[in-house]
């Protein structure tokens, strides 16, 4: 009777443990079931898990977060790789050194844009008429007439130039008169090289001379010239001119001007002294109706001085005039 007993004890408790294997599959191990997680009072320290990975927090809102990792993307293809390569490797090609827009559009189709772009902007040939002097002189001894001008046809850079200037007694033949034609380069955007021949017409006898000048606008707009004259029978004379417009207003302009003639020698049958020849002095007040004419009114002294004053006076001729001029500056 007892061992009875024992033998259903024993198969009670042997038959949930028996359940459990027959309900899992052949082969299949079956999870184990979580721990439960043990409930931690507000405050207290908490143990460190052996399976999480703590995240590493900045110590201070001022301090950069840790970077974060990466997660490789797909490895490129071996074409790929091989052109990343060669654009590392391979040098730029070398930058234009005189027109950028060669290197996009070519240089053949360049060059007849730049020829057409320099024509429209100063490279067209042009011409023009500058009467800087027509003026009517009083004086004592004789009104008289003086002009000074030149015309010029060509470009900014070259160009054709003659110039003209003279002075005569009214009643009486031309005293002075003499005419100039030159080349005329420019040499930097100021001032222009001049050569060429310069002719003189009075006083007699005729003298033509080779010319070699420069004029331009030098600092503080001053317009200046200087020039070296040698005659045929080897004469050398010089010329220095030189004038400046004060604007008063815009159409009210003040100008003073300055002609020094000098010679290496005496040319007596010219009337021409040694070292300073003869000088020109005035003051001209002008209004500008519009830039083509510009009437003006002024005083000029003009004399000849040492050897040339006294070839003067043989000649029966003034050496000295003190003029008031009326006149007209014009332009076309």
């Amino acid at each position: 009777m007892k061992g009875a007993v024992t033998l259903i004890v024993a198969l009670v408790l042997a038959t949930p443990v028996a359940a459990q294997m027959d309900m899992s599959m052949p082969g299949m191990t079956m999870p184990a079931k979580p721990k439960p997680v043990a409930k931690v009072k507000s405050g207290a320290p908490q143990p460190a898990s052996k399976t999480a990975t703590p995240t590493a927090q900045p110590a201070s809102p001022l301090e950069p977060a840790p970077p974060t990792m990466e997660v490789p993307g797909p490895a490129p293809a071996p074409g790929m790789a091989a052109q990343d390569e060669m654009i590392g490797a391979v040098p730029a090609p070398a930058p234009p050194t005189d027109h950028a827009a060669d290197a996009v559009f070519g240089g053949p189709a360049m060059v007849s844009s730049r020829h057409m772009l320099r024509h429209e902007n100063g490279g067209m040939s042009a011409a023009g008429v500058l009467i800087n002097l027509a003026e009517y002189r009083v004086q004592k001894g004789g009104d008289g007439l003086r002009w000074d001008g030149e015309g010029w046809l060509g470009g900014d850079i070259n160009r054709l130039v003659v110039k003209t200037e003279g002075e005569a007694t009214i009643g009486r033949s031309i005293d002075s008169a003499e005419a100039q034609a030159l080349f005329s380069h420019a040499i930097n955007p100021y001032f222009n090289l001049q050569a060429g021949v310069r002719h003189d017409i009075r006083p007699g006898p005729n003298r033509t001379y080779a010319t070699l000048g420069v004029e331009g606008l030098a600092p503080y707009w001053f317009e200046v010239s200087a020039a070296l004259f040698v005659s045929e029978r080897g004469d050398v004379l010089a010329r220095f001119e030189g004038y400046y417009d004060e604007h008063l207003t815009q159409r009210l302009i003040l100008q003073p001007r300055v002609e020094l003639n000098l010679a290496a020698q005496d040319v007596p049958a010219n009337r021409i002294g040694a070292g300073l020849s003869d000088a020109e002095v005035g003051l001209r007040l002008r209004y500008e109706i519009t830039r083509q004419v510009a009437p003006y009114v002024g005083v000029s002294w003009d004399g000849k001085v040492g050897a040339a004053a006294r070839f003067a006076r043989v000649a029966r001729d003034r050496a000295q005039a003190t003029s008031v001029v009326f006149g007209i500056r014009t332009r076309f």
